[in-house]
């Protein structure tokens, strides 16, 4: 009897439960519908919700959108595609329906469709900045730089602090001048350490590929009253639209200012959100071999880049660490900004301090700050500007101050 009475109880609670869902108007189940979607990822939820207001309302554009939208994430994109044209069909001048189906077509692939939607749109809304900058977009993906650039141009003169514009406008100029031959110099000098300055001094050529950058580099050192050769080829492959690398082999022989040999690897991912991440591996070979891990976490937001980033050398019978915070602020694009760092000990990819590896000087403390200044000017150059001052212990309890200043000349043609 209480087993009836319980199967009627659940019964009746159920009924009530769908005739109050059957009773929601459409803005309620929509509103339902974004919840689940959104708070809870339970997307198969989602559109059936979504559905039950469509019913309701077969002509709420919002709804088709957000199923298409749907779609969309679940992969399912000729599914996404007769959601968005019905609402285009039935009004052109959509806004949102008009940006999730231009998105949809270019992460696809589909350049020119997704152009196709952006000049239909612009017809309506001509001055908005989120169509130009897809335009822009698809027409750099097309390879048709010259009209990329004018539209760029165009968003730049609307907003000279667009970060994305400023970006698209330097990977522009990167596939337009494919050549970058570089020069820079720096000295570092010590107050109590070493009583002569170091010096270094580079020239490197890069070129950009089908398959990415790759970049040779010649460099110089007179330390310790000893000079020295390096050469270096670095290679940034493209591996997705995710994913890209970096590649490095140097050589010196046994020189005494650079290590014998050095390589390095790092994966690298843009994340969403305009996150970025980078795991790597860095290799000096003295008189015997270091090796070194590298972590790194990035953030853009607004015209800033904050970064952090460490390097880990395991040995046997400690582990070396070092850390660093990086900002950035963009002036303009990629190659105009002003930087601050602040960390602790000593960075294997820095060819002016890496050869304190050789006599483990690493698992010394030390702390610096250092400031840089780039900028562009006449249109292909680049000048950069650093400083910075490391405090270090270079014995046991023993502490000095070593000054840094570099300065670079880049050419782009």
């Amino acid at each position: 009897m209480n087993k009836f009475i319980l199967i009627l109880v659940f019964f009746f609670s159920a009924a009530s439960f769908l005739n109050a869902q059957n009773h929601l108007s459409s803005d309620e189940l929509f509103k339902e519908a974004r919840n689940e979607a959104f708070e809870h990822k339970d997307y198969a939820k989602a559109k059936e919700l979504a559905y039950q207001a469509l019913e309701q309302s077969p002509n709420y554009a919002d709804i088709d959108i957000f199923i298409g939208r749907i779609y969309s994430w679940n992969h399912q994109y000729d599914s996404a595609r007769i959601h968005f044209t019905k609402v285009l069909n039935a009004n052109p001048s959509n806004e949102d329906a008009s940006l999730a189906f231009a998105d949809l077509e270019y992460w696809n692939d589909h350049y020119q469709s997704s152009l196709d939607i952006c000049n239909k749109a612009l017809t309506h809304y001509p001055k908005s900045e989120e169509f130009l900058l897809r335009k822009a977009k698809n027409l750099k993906a097309l390879k048709q730089y010259k009209e990329a650039g004018l539209v760029t141009d165009e968003l730049l003169k609307k907003d000279q602090q667009s970060t994305a514009a400023h970006a698209l406008a330097t990977s522009l100029k990167d596939v337009t001048s494919v050549n970058k031959l570089t020069i820079s110099y720096e000295n570092s000098s010590f107050d109590k350490q070493y009583d002569k300055a170091w010096n270094l001094a580079s020239i490197s050529y890069g070129r950009l590929t089908k398959f990415g950058t790759v970049i040779g580099r010649l460099n110089y050192a007179n330390r310790f009253s000893t000079g020295g050769l390096q050469a270096e080829v670095d290679a940034y492959p493209h591996i997705s639209k995710t994913f890209y690398g970096y590649v490095n082999f140097g050589y010196s022989g046994d020189v005494g200012v650079f290590p014998n040999y050095r390589a390095g690897f790092s994966l690298y991912a843009n994340l969403p959100n305009s996150f970025e991440a980078e795991l790597g591996y860095r290799y000096l070979y003295f008189s015997s071999a270091t090796n070194i891990y590298t972590a790194a976490i990035g953030k853009y937001w607004k015209s800033f880049l904050f970064s952090a980033r460490t390097y880990i050398t395991p040995s046997i019978s400690n582990v070396s660490q070092s850390y660093s915070l990086n900002a950035r602020y963009y002036l303009k694009g990629a190659d105009d900004y002003i930087g601050l760092t602040v960390g602790t000990g000593i960075s294997p990819d820095d060819n002016n301090q890496n050869i304190q590896y050789s006599n483990k000087q690493n698992k010394l403390s030390s702390r610096k700050i250092s400031a840089s200044f780039d900028h562009t000017f006449l249109k292909w150059n680049i000048i950069s500007i650093s400083a910075g001052l490391i405090n270090q212990e270079y014995q046991p309890s023993i502490k000095g101050n070593q000054f840094n200043v570099s300065l670079s000349l880049s050419h782009r043609f």
